[in-house]
């Protein structure tokens, strides 16, 4: 099955690329998206030249680090630690510059064709209270790693506009301005850190990440909106460690094929129908 490949997207699209900097501070250090200090890092202090905001377009510029709340390993909101638990954490690491490092990630998404059959028709994700994989699921090949440096790979969900859904005469519509949305939650993948030997030997997918609409979510779901349009968002970090995440500068990678609208049931009987072929071919 044919893949597409995608370098990260560029400043002044959807999405905010930082280039990694070697032998110096990231000029895009991930606290330079931060308005506050994050709380699930009370004892860290963001460097002096990280107060500066980061301005994104559009619904998909919410504040990488404002959503990344839990590690996909246990799904436990790292808000919930509190400042006692935080005092009890291994020391940060040295914040110096790694050894140079020569990288050119690129991300290619598997099952492109699957992904583009359901764009084709508008694709829903059908979203449940106690929590629901994506399908088609997420999946992607990394390439251009540096075979012995460290990354860390995340993904998160955001809103793709500002716009509530409905779905009338065969087609979906505006019906509103968009609802509230809760904070997202950014799902670190459970292998993170590892070499990029090990990220590319491997296709990569997000097996804990779960679509829910229970505002009250106690699992470290990803919370949507029904009849709202949504985005996700694969991101690549060189970092040997989670905690210099604040510290760190994201590649991140948007795919419009996987755009949706979540649903708690299918709308488009085409989607449907396709989504329930799927199924039976691959086994599910």
């Amino acid at each position: 099955m044919s893949i597409s490949m995608r370098d990260p997207v560029i400043p002044g699209t959807s999405m905010a690329y930082h280039p990694f900097l070697p032998h110096r501070a990231p000029d895009f250090a991930m606290s330079a998206v931060l308005g506050h200090q994050p709380p699930f890092f009370p004892a860290l202090a963001l460097p002096p030249n990280g107060a500066a905001a980061l301005s994104l377009p559009g619904a998909l510029a919410k504040p990488i680090m404002d959503q990344l709340v839990g590690a996909a390993e246990t799904g436990i909101p790292f808000s919930s630690l509190g400042h006692q638990a935080a005092a009890h954490l291994r020391p940060l690491k040295t914040l110096e510059p790694e050894e140079e490092v020569e990288d050119d990630p690129k991300v290619h998404l598997e099952a492109k064709e699957l992904w583009e059959q359901f764009h084709k028709r508008g694709t829903e994700m059908v979203i449940t209270k106690s929590g629901r994989r994506m399908f088609p699921p997420f999946k992607a090949r990394c390439t251009g790693l540096d075979k012995k440096a460290k990354y860390i790979l995340l993904m998160d969900i955001v809103a793709a506009d500002d716009c509530r859904y409905k779905f009338h005469n065969s087609r979906w519509m505006v019906a509103g301005k968009a609802d509230p949305e809760m904070p997202k939650r950014m799902c670190i993948h459970p292998d993170s850190p590892a070499t990029g030997e090990q990220w590319m030997s491997k296709v990569v997918t997000f097996h804990k990440l779960k679509l829910t609409n229970n505002i009250s979510d106690k699992h470290g779901f990803t919370i949507l909106n029904s009849m709202h349009k949504y985005q996700p968002r694969f991101h690549i970090v060189r970092a040997n460690d989670i905690l210099k995440l604040p510290y760190s500068t994201f590649r991140t990678y948007v795919f419009p094929e996987t755009e949706f609208i979540a649903v708690t049931a299918y709308q488009n009987d085409k989607v449907r129908r396709l989504g329930r072929d799927c199924f039976t071919c691959v086994g599910f």
